[in-house]
């Protein structure tokens, strides 16, 4: 017979991040750290929306592009929020969780050889995304001392001829790296120097513990080169609902939404109006779950200092990303050893590209009193790892 299977699909990897997550399900008492999903309940009041949705029959297709009061409360939110204006008729479509998004923005935007910026470490999908929409991926690979920012020299020296699209991933998956305004201005006038186009994911924007978070859709020039990637999985905890949104340009969009048309129809109706209220009724639970994750934040940064573990800090998202190079180990090493032994679960940072290389994602996205014992174990771990290396 026949090989049933594309080359194309075979050669792309699985996820890194799932390989420590399957073990862990297996194994008694274990604490996993690697999953990038709230420990909050979705708020009771979106719950609810969801239930009366359903109460009152709304099992119905929504239009492809989404509920149009939902698509109006979206822009509602990113005009108080970043002050950028879209029109909800024709710059906005719904889609099942940012992950879509990002593959039909790809598709939407690339012809075969395209070039894709994506800066690395980064969330898992860029990369097989770029490829299964015809693009070829150029991994930019951001530094440590920079604390993991792109900086503008770094993506000038990755432009080509062929380079078309920029992916933004920030605030970032899983460093929790961010990009401040005056970071955002230098990139920025590079993209217009060389008439690229930006893809911002910014899924992790209301959970930012410095300033308040910038779309570089708001900067000078920019508002017609981005499409704005961004859900309601991390900062409502409403990971399963699967709903995420993009804005842009028209023309990008309803080339989104006619690839959506085809593959997906519409994203889930009763999700679509538990958003309408997260949006509406949402902003004090976004709040209380921000504070939560920055008071998690800062123990986790206490206890990397007191045991002598190198960790930049981190302003965003819920993960940070300390360094153990100091071990002589390579990421999924120390992962490994650390679950085997220790019985707790983190994710090597090589998942997140190969310059994740001795570093691990640590979630904070789990309770106070879980960290506090994952961390005791991770105490014990490094010591016991110092005294085998005859350094403790």
């Amino acid at each position: 017979m026949r090989d049933p299977l594309s080359k194309q699909i075979k050669e792309i990897k699985p996820s890194g991040i799932r390989k420590f997550f399957d073990i862990v399900s297996e194994m008694p008492d274990a604490i996993s750290l690697g999953v990038g999903e709230p420990d909050f309940d979705t708020p009771w009041h979106i719950r609810d929306e969801g239930i009366y949705s359903l109460e009152k029959g709304r099992t119905f297709y929504t239009s492809n592009s989404g509920l149009k009061e939902l698509r109006v409360e979206i822009c509602n939110y990113l005009k108080r929020s970043q002050g950028v204006e879209y029109n909800y008729n024709d710059q906005v479509i719904i889609t099942v969780g940012g992950s879509e998004a990002i593959d039909i923005g790809l598709r939407a935007m690339l012809d075969p050889g395209d070039e894709v910026l994506i800066p690395q470490p980064s969330y898992v999908s860029y990369e097989p995304c770029t490829i299964l929409a015809g693009g070829v991926p150029v991994v930019i690979n951001l530094k440590n001392e920079n604390e993991f920012r792109l900086t503008a020299q770094e993506l000038e020296d990755a432009i080509t001829e062929k380079t078309k699209v920029l992916i933004l991933p920030f605030p970032n998956n899983p460093t929790g790296a961010i990009m401040e305004q005056k970071d955002l201005e230098a990139i920025a006038e590079v993209i217009r120097k060389h008439d690229l186009y930006v893809m911002s994911d910014e899924i992790y924007a209301e959970l930012t513990y410095k300033d308040k978070h910038v779309s570089i859709a708001s900067l000078p020039g920019m508002y017609e080169r981005t499409v704005l990637i961004n859900g309601f999985s991390k900062a409502y905890a409403m990971t399963g609902w699967r709903l995420g949104y993009a804005c842009g340009p028209k023309e990008i969009i309803e080339q989104m939404t006619k690839i959506h048309q085809f593959a997906i129809m519409c994203a889930p109706t009763t999700s679509q109006y538990a958003a309408v209220n997260a949006l509406k009724n949402g902003d004090e639970d976004v709040k209380q779950m921000r504070e939560a994750y920055n008071q998690r934040r800062r123990f986790l940064m206490h206890s990397f200092r007191e045991m002598g573990l190198q960790c930049f800090e981190p302003y965003g998202a819920f993960y940070v990303f300390p360094c153990i190079k100091e071990f002589g180990m390579t990421s999924d090493e120390f992962a490994t050893r650390f679950l085997e032994e220790e019985k707790v679960a983190v994710v090597p940072g090589t998942a997140f590209g190969d310059c994740g290389e001795g570093f691990l994602r640590i979630s904070y996205a789990y309770s106070l009193e879980n960290l506090k014992v994952a961390i005791d174990k991770l105490k014990n771990f490094v010591e016991r790892l110092r005294k085998e290396q005859g350094r403790a």
